[in-house]
């Protein structure tokens, strides 16, 4: 049985987090390094931004993840340490610093960076906030928090998540840290997610959980169609809850990759409610498709579409712009066969069916789309196939925050 506990990060056996404020960012108050540290060496699995313009951290995490394990994790925000000369340098000198601090090799750590892009960064105040991270770590909620703080940028609340299920009798623990609420277009991975475990798996097999679930979570969220730079998502599996080794496709390994999805859904709702100026969460829903990858297309061309997003914004019932959404997707669907629902907290709004508007009150209508949460729900009636997607609506605040971003 899989529940929601607490504990973030450090829920899982071996594992200890901690952020701090070391002076990239000036604001004292914002904390802007992070550190995710294991007992042990893990099993390390990673997929990355498909962006070509990659931050320097990534090159550098590709190279300590080949051997597919890994025992630390290393974050600054405030600096994307992208598209500079020294970029790569400076990654090292991080993942340098956490050995200097805790023993752990180089080798062994992941190193990423968020924030502005073309700026360069320097190592001093990493450096000089260094020990105060790693003296700082503990194996508690509250310091996960202060990691999960640490890689904020424009994000407005910390998200993190952690779930208790069993594997073999053991009781086996996943928690989560992310951040990313502009630059989000589903293309993964865009934003930083640090997942841990302690879960007993080969690297091969993480690889494959994650490689198969961001197709259905991060890879369908969508804030403002710009993928990112730095993107990254790791996890990092101790092996310390005891369970028999997953090595292979069998029954435990369907049930943590049920956790796996648990979390990183729950992260997906979390930084979509949260995108930058946002006031609504978009879920999209799909079924009926003739196959999954129609679903998927059908799904994210909904939460994409900045009409949709801005008739979300309005409470406005123009169905239509979800219609022409659709019919632009590249999915296999025929018009005259969709059905379109709006519903909310406050209710159930049908908007098409068979590819034909529905009379509907205004009033009603606009009560229904003035929830925090909305849920566009879309049957194309052609199969058996579903998918879901996550979005925002459009605000002005999206180009406040983007017009000064730098500055």
């Amino acid at each position: 049985m899989l529940e929601m506990i607490a504990g973030g990060v450090c829920a899982p056996k071996g594992f200890a987090a901690n952020g701090v404020h070391c002076g990239i960012r000036k604001n004292k108050v914002k904390k802007d390094l992070a550190l995710i540290t294991s007992d042990v060496r893990c099993a390390a699995a990673c997929v990355y931004t498909q962006n070509l313009v990659k931050g320097a951290p990534i090159l550098v995490t590709k190279e300590h993840v080949k051997d597919g394990y890994v025992q630390a994790v290393v974050v600054n925000s405030g600096n994307a340490n992208t598209c500079n000369a020294n970029g790569v340098e400076i990654a090292e000198e991080m993942c340098a610093l956490v050995e200097k601090y805790t023993g752990i090799k180089k080798e062994d750590v992941v190193v990423a960076s968020t924030g502005v892009i073309g700026m360069e960064l320097k190592i001093d105040p990493i450096a000089g906030g260094m020990e105060e991270l790693v003296k700082g770590l503990k194996s508690d909620g509250e310091h996960s928090s202060f990691a999960a703080e640490a890689i904020m940028t424009t994000d407005t609340v910390k998200k993190e998540a952690a779930v208790s299920f069993t594997l073999g009798g053991k009781e086996v623990k996943m928690g989560v840290i992310c951040k990313g609420v502009g630059m989000i277009c589903p293309n993964m991975a865009t934003l930083l997610m640090f997942i841990t475990t302690d879960a007993n798996i080969t690297p091969a097999m993480l690889q494959k959980a994650i490689s198969a679930d961001v197709k259905d979570s991060l890879n369908m969220l969508s804030v403002d169609r710009d993928t990112s730079t730095n993107d990254t998502m790791c996890i990092l599996a101790s092996g310390l809850a005891g369970n028999a080794v997953i090595d292979e496709d069998n029954e435990d390994f369907k049930t943590f990759c049920e956790a796996l999805h648990t979390v990183t859904t729950e992260m997906c709702r979390k930084l979509a409610a949260d995108g930058e100026g946002a006031t609504r969460l978009i879920e999209c829903r799909v079924r009926g498709a003739k196959t999954k990858e129609d679903a998927r297309l059908a799904a994210k061309s909904v939460v994409n579409s900045n009409l949709v997003k801005a008739m979300i914004f309005g409470a406005d019932a123009n169905g239509g712009r979800v219609m022409c959404a659709l019919g632009y997707a590249g999915a296999d669907l025929d018009p005259m066969k969709i059905d379109v629902d709006f519903r909310s907290a406050a209710g159930l709004l049908p908007a098409y069916r068979q590819g034909s508007a529905v009379a509907f009150s205004e009033e009603e209508a606009k009560r229904i789309l003035s929830e925090k949460e909305i849920d566009i729900e879309i049957n194309l009636n052609e199969g058996e196939y579903t998918a879901t997607a996550w979005g925002c609506d459009l605000t002005y605040d999206y180009v406040k925050i983007n017009g000064d971003y730098r500055t």
